[in-house]
């Protein structure tokens, strides 16, 4: 492959990433996060960076909480535990809430919903149902983690006396796990951040303490959210 065909290739990856409308979120929701670090509450031009990208970001969750509505219906796959099945749909619940009390906010903040206490209200609601759904999250990802590493201790002592890391179903499993491990320390981060939002310990976190987690959560969502690359041909 030429210099110009491997431009134009990761060129092609950088254009559909940026065409998903769920990346331009996280990267501003990074720029949000970093600017609250930076202005750690203070007034100033990175406080204002701060809640102007945070009103942009609510445009692009317009009817997103059809997603997990969706998701809440959906039938569970086979053989997945009760608890497990209860907590992703409580999960599904509380994040599809959040993000349609979210519109609301938007309205208020826009200054189409006239009633700013109500909306501040709302705001407090929906961020109450976020973290409840990150912690539904890290108590989802703990247990398929668990039900993961079962099921690849046994695959193991199937293929013991040869090379498991050969095995396309360990491999399957092992990135499985990765994923999984990522989105649970995204989940815990998260909670961080909504108990700095909601102010439930402002001694401890601060807004700069918000901003730092907020934004290692959306490099991790922008990282979750790259396209895979095309496997080279080989001779």
């Amino acid at each position: 492959m030429s210099t110009l065909d491997a431009t134009r290739a990761e060129l092609g990856l950088v254009v559909l990433y940026l065409n998903k409308a769920e990346a331009r979120d996280k990267i501003c929701r990074a720029i949000q996060y970093g600017s609250k670090f930076l202005s750690n509450g203070e007034p100033g031009t990175a406080q204002n960076v701060d809640k102007t990208t945070s009103l942009a970001r609510k445009v692009f969750r317009l009817f997103k909480f059809v997603n997990d509505l969706h998701g809440l219906i959906s039938p569970p796959p086979a053989g997945t535990p009760v608890p497990l099945i209860l907590l992703g749909k409580s999960k599904n619940a509380l994040l599809s809430t959040f993000l349609f009390l979210d519109q609301i906010v938007w309205l208020g903040r826009t200054g189409i919903y006239k009633n700013k206490e109500r909306a501040e209200l709302i705001g407090r609601i929906s961020l109450y149902c976020w973290m409840g759904s990150s912690i539904a999250t890290t108590l989802v990802e703990l247990g398929e983690l668990g039900r993961l590493s079962g099921s690849m201790k046994k695959l193991e002592k199937d293929l013991k006396g040869s090379d498991k890391y050969k095995n396309e179903q360990y491999r399957a499993k092992l990135d499985k796990s990765n994923e999984r491990s990522l989105a649970l320390v995204k989940a815990a981060i998260d909670i961080v951040v909504a108990v700095g939002l909601l102010q439930l310990a402002p001694k401890k976190v601060t807004p700069r303490v918000t901003g730092a987690f907020g934004f290692a959560s959306s490099l991790i969502s922008c990282y979750q959210l790259l396209p895979s690359r095309p496997k080279s041909k080989t001779a």
